[in-house]
């Protein structure tokens, strides 16, 4: 019988579309799912004319398989990965590739490459991006782990990723954690895109009081415009949708969003390496936020709106400045966001090409936008680039936007609409071009109340003072 060039286990949505991908491109490929009617019911459905081999057990799904063997798991994020590699190694032979495409977090990662490399596996972390679509037809990978493994799984997942301008969307990331790494990131910045968008749909629908129609027609010219993105167009597409009686599905939603961890691993992460990612940290809290349904409900019956609410006189200038707010803010959400991994590349030494992961995310993935492009421009001028903020095509955009944006921000204050990752990033804008910041008066009350010292403007950078300030004052 012939031998799977590649095995997938986990036959839920992602992993199901993944391996029609990789039949779609001529390779033959074993699934093994824990729930073995799965196994059947795929292979009997839309499996059923393509070159996939399915399995009944670990030891008959590893025996399908060429060597090296190369077997990726699309399971639950956690102890379930680790439960399949215990049950995969007693069948696996020396160079043999466990591949993770799942969520997990990169530290998890970071583990499973050493302990592979000590059984003499070759261990990668991948992460996937692009959703059920993506993954049918062509999404985001980004690969990192052991580079041994590498030169095997390259020419199957550049043949399955997406394309942009005969550009491949999957190159080679860096070692041990580095792909799972920079997925964590690409999720925290789809946190901030998608608060973002909210904000702006918030400012619309209850400042300006448009109209769901109305939304479609905006939402469909900003997509044509600098803020051509996935997101934008998905959302212009959820206005369109009407429920069973003939009005928008969106005005009966419950508004609780859900999660599933990365935007706050991608928070927490940035605490530890210092890292002011302000807009998506605020994002992370606005979904908390709306988890607390009952006591906004209660609230909102004590707590005072504004008032007299901001008046306008121009729906259409008011409407465009509320665009210019949603271009600024994703520029600062997409800065952060590389700021972030400049310092993790710093911390972990993975040597990160930046403009590769902008070209990684053009196509395929839920961030894809017109301005990944510029992104990968930026670090193509300049690979040593500190911050998108510093490059000419990002300065000269932000002023652009930068009365509206503020227009913006004013009219959703007075309005009493919270905008937190609007006003999060316009605060980040403010301070990261502020050569003085009050933080000399907070390193005073430090050194005042627990001798923590401080340096001086007037003196070398190094050199530590500490002052008596009760004595003297």
């Amino acid at each position: 019988m012939e031998k799977a060039d590649i095995g997938l286990i986990g036959l839920a949505v992602m992993g199901k579309n993944l391996v029609l991908n990789m039949a779609d491109h001529g390779f033959t490929v074993a699934v093994f799912n824990r729930t073995l009617s799965r196994v059947d019911n795929f292979l009997a459905g839309p499996a059923s004319d393509k070159s996939i081999i399915g399995a009944q057990s670990i030891e008959q799904f590893c025996a399908q398989l060429k060597s090296p063997r190369k077997i990726m798991l699309m399971v639950k994020a956690g102890p379930v990965v680790d439960e399949f590699m215990e049950l995969l190694k007693p069948y696996l032979a020396a160079d043999d590739i466990i591949i993770d495409g799942g969520n997990s977090l990169y530290l998890d990662t970071e583990r499973r490459v050493k302990e592979c490399a000590q059984q003499n596996l070759l261990f990668l972390g991948v992460g996937i991006s692009g959703g059920e679509e993506g993954a049918r037809y062509g999404p985001s990978i980004m690969p990192g782990g052991n580079k041994k493994a590498w030169p095997h799984v390259k020419n199957i997942f550049q043949s399955i990723a997406a394309k942009v301008d005969d550009a491949v969307c999957c190159q080679w990331v860096g070692a041990g954690g580095a792909g799972h790494y920079v997925k964590m990131v690409h999720n925290g910045i789809e946190y901030g895109d998608m608060q973002l968008i909210c904000e702006a749909y918030h400012l619309l629908r209850t400042g300006l009081g448009c109209e769901v129609d109305e939304l479609v027609d905006i939402f469909s010219h900003w997509n044509e415009g600098v803020l051509d993105s996935y997101l934008i167009e998905i959302t212009r597409d959820i206005f369109k949708v009407k429920d069973d009686s003939g009005k928008p599905l969106i005005d009966s939603i419950l508004d609780i969003a859900g999660q599933k961890g990365t935007g706050k691993w991608t928070g927490i992460n940035a605490l530890e390496l210092g890292v002011p990612l302000t807009l998506i940290g605020e994002a992370v809290f606005a979904r908390f936020l709306s988890s607390f349904k009952t006591n906004r409900i209660k609230a909102s019956r004590l707590l005072a709106k504004p008032e007299s609410i901001a008046s306008v006189t121009d729906k259409k200038a008011t409407i465009n400045t509320i665009h210019d707010a949603l271009y600024a803010s994703k520029i600062i959400s997409y800065a952060q966001g590389f700021m972030l991994m400049r310092e993790a590349d710093a911390a972990y030494h993975w040597q990160l090409a930046y403009g590769d992961i902008a070209l990684m995310w053009r196509g395929g993935c839920i961030i894809r936008s017109r301005f990944l492009h510029n992104i990968k421009q930026a670090y193509e001028q300049d690979s040593n680039l500190e911050n998108l903020l510093l490059d000419m095509f990002f300065i000269s955009a932000i002023q652009q936007s930068q009365l509206g944006w503020r227009k913006a921000l004013i009219f959703a204050i007075e309005s009493g609409i919270p905008t937190p990752a609007f006003c999060s990033a316009l605060s980040f804008y403010d301070g990261y071009r502020s050569e003085s910041l009050p933080a000399n008066l907070l390193q005073a009350q430090r050194d005042c109340f627990g001798a923590h010292t401080y340096e001086r403007t007037d003196q070398p950078r190094g050199e530590f003072f500490h002052t008596d300030w009760l004595r003297l004052r």
